[in-house]
């Protein structure tokens, strides 16, 4: 139950019944009644404030510091962006399982996803600053393909946890790239990845329906190709562009690491 579910279910407590006062007394029935309500008030009020601290406590705050290509963006794009008003969504739940076993990892839930041993399909898509990125471009390398909505719960609580990986990983061996799989504009997808300090490029998937942070769009061409159908989904590919591994939804980190490593040992 919500903040606002638990202060209205708050107010709906019942006042104590009244009962005619005799000799100047209230009968003891009547005063542990008034008690136990107030408790139970104070109780309510007491776990609205637990969970709104947990609430806001697990919410990252924004990156203080701006990658160097994040850091020249056109002050257009800066302003269009702040515009967006983008900020972590939470839901009771997420953000449980990144640091768990690689054993706790879900399969998974769409069974169209391309299988192991398939090649991935190519890509040129652009960062929202408008520089070009290819599937090419990480030859060679480990790459761990994310696709993702600025507006999902699920990728606001993998994200951060996938800049702390990716800076852990030589790059030398190592890459990794966010598709954003709603078609969202230049702004939307930039106000997302200065907001978590991504260092690693987040590419736009542009589609005949535009979303943004406050409004879903529709899958762009290379979604679509790579048979996205949840947020977050994720592809291991080796140095070949081969798919060696892939799921949706959130996974530890451990297996994430797992599956990389096994990449590119192929």
């Amino acid at each position: 139950m919500g903040r606002q579910s638990r202060l209205k279910a708050a107010r709906r407590v019942p006042p104590p019944p009244r009962a005619p006062v005799t000799g100047g007394r209230k009968p003891k029935t009547v005063i542990l009644a008034a008690s136990l309500a107030l408790v139970i008030v104070a109780l309510i009020g007491v776990g609205v404030l637990v969970i709104t601290r947990h609430t806001t406590s697990s919410a990252p705050p924004p990156a203080s510091m701006l990658s160097q290509s994040d850091s020249t963006a056109s002050p257009a794009l800066v302003k269009a962006a702040a515009a967006i008003g983008f900020h972590p969504v939470l839901e009771a739940g997420i953000g449980t399982v990144e640091d768990k076993p690689a054993s706790a990892g879900s399969p998974a839930s769409n069974t169209s996803l391309l299988a192991p041993g398939t090649t991935a399909p190519a890509f040129t898509l652009k960062t929202p600053q408008g520089q070009a990125v290819s599937l090419t471009d990480f030859r060679d390398k480990a790459t761990l393909v994310e696709f993702f909505a600025t507006w999902c719960p699920h990728c606001g609580a993998e994200t951060p946890n996938l800049e702390t990986i990716y800076k852990s990983l030589s790059h030398a061996k190592y890459a990794f790239v966010s598709i954003n799989a709603d078609g969202e504009t230049a702004p939307s997808v930039f106000a997302y990845h200065t907001y978590f300090g991504l260092t690693f490029p987040s590419l736009l998937d542009p589609s005949s329906q535009p979303g943004s942070f406050t409004s879903p769009g529709a899958a762009g061409p290379v979604s679509l190709a790579y048979k996205v159908q949840s947020f977050p989904t994720f592809y291991v590919l080796n140095g070949r562009g081969v798919v060696t591994w892939a799921s949706d939804g959130e996974q530890p980190n451990a297996l994430l690491r797992q599956q990389l490593k096994k990449a590119a040992l192929g």
